[in-house]
């Protein structure tokens, strides 16, 4: 496989530029699989917050798979999740039923170590049940989640983080209710997503170059636009993108 293209956006983020959308899911289940070893080595464990939607489903199938599959230790990972919609764990719109068929269901994961979000309880009471999963698990304190996997929309929005909406402003809870075009959903919110040691997004297509330029070389309206607002604890996000998604970045306009 051929190298990705390395760009810098100091204090936006590092970007590596993949051939196509195969590419890049790769890529992400190797950085996967790598952390999850050095995590493990460095200190017992890996917490890691999956993300939704189509295009991580590759990366997550992919780590299913021999080599990857027999490079994790599994029995070592700890699953949270970015967002969930309000739905029961069975619905084909369930964040967790699709990591559960590509990843979960593969995999020998340990019992106890899948944290899923309760969304079939409605949005208040699930984003108040997660939210004490997630304090009780790190002892009160912000989770120090190891990675989060992060998607990006053509709006800006990032996990369940739209643009204008309340949790934006969020400083306090870990995770919140959040509703888009009349469905409920449960994110995490900004304290929760920033206080992770690392986070990658991974973001396909060319209807999204426009606004990946504008996270990263635009200016910084973070209500407008949610990608903005995330930060890990390291300094910068790391961006996978493909070819497409990259096309506008380098463009002087």
């Amino acid at each position: 496989m051929t190298a990705p293209r390395e760009l810098r956006f100091p204090g936006r983020g590092r970007v590596l530029v993949c051939a196509d959308p195969d590419a890049a899911a790769r890529l992400c289940a190797e950085r996967f699989a790598a952390a999850a070893r050095e995590a493990v080595e460095a200190r017992g464990g890996f917490a890691v917050a999956l993300a939704g939607g189509s295009t991580p489903r590759r990366a997550y199938a992919l780590l299913a798979r021999a080599p990857l599959a027999a490079a994790v230790p599994w029995e070592r990972v700890q699953f949270w999740w970015g967002d969930e919609r309000c739905v029961p764990p069975g619905h084909p719109r369930s964040n967790f039923r699709m990591a559960r068929e590509a990843l979960l269901s593969r995999v020998p994961v340990r019992e106890g170590g899948v944290h899923r979000v309760r969304g079939e309880l409605g949005a208040a009471r699930a984003a108040g049940a997660y939210a004490r999963e997630l304090g009780e698990a790190w002892g009160g304190g912000p989770p120090r989640l190891d990675l989060v996997h992060l998607g990006m929309g053509a709006d800006g929005h990032t996990a369940s983080l739209f643009p204008f909406a309340p949790a934006l402003l969020e400083r306090r809870r870990l995770a919140a209710p959040a509703l888009h075009a009349g469905e409920p959903r449960v994110t995490l919110t900004p304290p929760a997503l920033n206080s992770a040691s690392h986070l990658e997004f991974l973001v396909t297509g060319a209807d999204k170059a426009a606004r990946v330029r504008t996270v990263l070389r635009g200016a910084l309206d973070p209500l407008r636009i949610p990608a903005q607002l995330v930060r890990p604890a390291s300094g910068e996000p790391l961006w996978i993108l493909d070819e497409a998604a990259a096309a506008r970045l380098e463009a002087e306009e």
